[in-house]
């Protein structure tokens, strides 16, 4: 705990204990000689190397977007006042990666209901698309006014909102993106409310852009709270003392090139909800490259499993904690980051900048992302490959290849297990409903307490906006747990030769291929029966033995 005593803070956010991370001190100064915090602030896009100038050049905005963001304000505020005159008061919001993470992040923090869709799995689809429809408004965002997956949900509610002859369709929509996109323009072909987002900050950045303050400031929200936040801390990042995020990122970058690569994310329950969500999208698509990276571990509770490891930095972040109040069933944190949540999103922005320099790495690029999507798209134009399973049991089909003597599930878990190296890490990748199959999420804790190995979970397709870039970009000694579901009730996407069932199905081929392509171990389990298969998989994992 003592290391924690330390602490720099500013405006209200405190970090204690980076300093006392080993190497964090011997970073910072070569950030001091680099002068990285006066670069940082003035968005010099040479602070990372020539290789990655100029996609920095277009992608620096973040550092002060806080203060163009206000001229949102008096629109989002008639924009709300015309769509409540209307009766529209369910908000939908319609978005993967940062544009759904960072306003769920909001919204459960500040207790607003708004309705996240981020999946392409039918029955999650239909039942949003059943809830409420007369009284929905959809935001519908997208940077690049290009992905699949908000594309497909346009689509499905502007035949939903037809089909239950609502009147106003195009009004229903509130479309946010980047100016000049596809999107843009087929905003102003249907007539529906149009926001465009600041260009020059990227999708994983873009919290207090429009991309993080249409949904939840429709939703109810007062966003200039946030924008406050965000500007009195910004006040601290141009010095070398006195700086919080500098020595935040000092001491992930530090950590990260001493073999603790791993960044176990602790949510104190001090007030804010989701945080390590959206910090797991930015830590990993910027970091995860050119085999190097920081993978970010959201672990559900202080006490849950996975939480310490000689090759994790635990981190706990929350509202307002005192030092010697943090939690953690006697587990005690390398690193506590707590005050308001629009410092927060600036601060670990920041932090995340500076642990890419340090890693070497370009923090704004994704030169992975796209190979999973490609996969999908000929997928869905040469069908689904053949698969068999190597074995049922009960409600699930095992698929995978060398499975050994594996004829059960739990045997077949247990290989896989065996199957982490030294410095390794498994992620479950489950293609779900997310909220009526939320135990799903379960066993990443029932993995994590049977191995010493740190242990991610995703929702797909989300995380392919997420971590996707880190698993096969990142170190390569990953392997994964890919869950996928029967599909009872199919839900076509109008205007396509597709279903949101075959888009989910390809969507999880294609990232199979990709790591599968690296020669990553990988295990599939199909659930025939989703509860069921479930609830065998949990049975399975808790009877586990352990393995080091």
């Amino acid at each position: 705990m003592s290391g924690l005593l330390e602490v720099q803070a500013a405006a209200g956010l405190a970090v204690y204990g980076a300093r006392a991370v080993p190497g964090a001190v011997e970073a910072l100064g070569q950030l001091v000689a680099d002068r990285a915090a006066e670069r940082l602030a003035d968005a010099d896009p040479t602070l990372w190397g020539p290789d990655a100038e100029a996609a920095a050049k277009s992608r620096l905005g973040w550092v002060d977007t806080f203060r163009r963001s206000r001229e949102l304000l008096p629109r989002l505020a008639e924009l709300r006042d015309e769509l409540q005159s209307l009766g529209l008061d369910h908000v939908v919001l319609a978005g993967m990666g940062g544009s759904s993470l960072a306003p769920e992040v909001i919204a459960r923090t500040l207790g607003v209901a708004l309705t996240v869709l981020d999946t392409t799995d039918p029955h999650q689809v239909r039942a949003t698309l059943g809830d409420r429809l007369a009284t929905s408004v959809v935001v519908v965002s997208s940077k690049s006014g290009t992905t699949v997956e908000t594309d497909s949900h346009l689509r499905a509610y502007a035949t939903a909102f037809e089909d239950a002859g609502l009147p106003g369709c195009a009004s229903r929509f509130v479309i946010v993106t980047d100016p000049g996109s596809p999107l843009e323009a087929r905003a102003e072909e249907m007539g529906a409310n149009l926001v465009l987002a600041d260009p020059d900050v990227g999708g994983r950045y873009s919290a207090l852009t429009a991309f993080g303050l249409v949904p939840t400031a429709l939703a109810g929200i007062d966003v200039a709270e946030l924008l406050d936040q965000a500007e009195d801390f910004a006040a601290s990042l141009r010095g070398d003392a006195d700086n919080p995020a500098l020595t935040l990122g000092a001491a992930l970058g530090a950590a990260a090139l001493a073999g603790r690569d791993k960044l176990a994310l602790i949510s104190d329950g001090t007030g804010i909800v989701g945080l390590g969500d959206w910090i797991e999208q930015l830590v990993a698509e910027s970091t995860g490259k050119q085999g190097r990276g920081i993978l970010p571990v959201v672990v559900e509770a202080p006490d849950a499993p996975g939480a310490t490891a000689d090759d994790v930095l635990t981190v706990t972040v929350g509202g307002s904690l005192p030092p010697e109040s943090v939690p953690g069933s006697g587990i005690t944190p390398h690193i506590a980051v707590n005050g308001p949540l629009g410092a927060q999103f600036l601060a670990w922005e920041y932090a995340t900048a500076v642990a890419g320099r340090l890693l070497g790495v370009n923090p704004f690029d994704q030169p992975n992302v796209a190979e999973s999507k490609e996969h999908t798209r000929r997928i869905l134009q040469s069908g689904l490959p053949g698969e068999r399973p190597a074995f049922i049991d009960g409600p699930i089909e095992v698929y995978g290849t060398d499975l050994g003597h594996a004829s059960t599930v739990d045997e077949a878990l247990g290989w896989l297990l065996s199957r982490l190296t030294p410095g390794g890490y498994l992620a479950v990748l489950a293609f779900l409903d997310r909220y009526t199959e939320s135990d799903a999420a379960k066993i990443r804790a029932g993995l994590a307490d049977h191995t010493s190995h740190p242990v991610t979970f995703g929702w797909g397709p989300r995380y392919l906006h997420s971590t996707g870039q880190y698993h096969k970009g990142g170190p390569p000694v990953g392997t994964f747990l890919q869950i996928t579901g029967a599909v009872t009730e199919d839900l076509p996407v109008p205007g396509r030769p597709y279903t949101f069932g075959q888009l989910e199905a390809a969507q999880a081929a294609g990232d199979r291929e990709a790591l599968t392509g690296r020669r990553r171990p990988l295990l599939r389990l199909h659930l025939t029966d989703r509860a069921a298969g479930t609830a065998r998989l949990l049975a399975a994992v808790a009877e586990l033995p352990w393995v080091s």
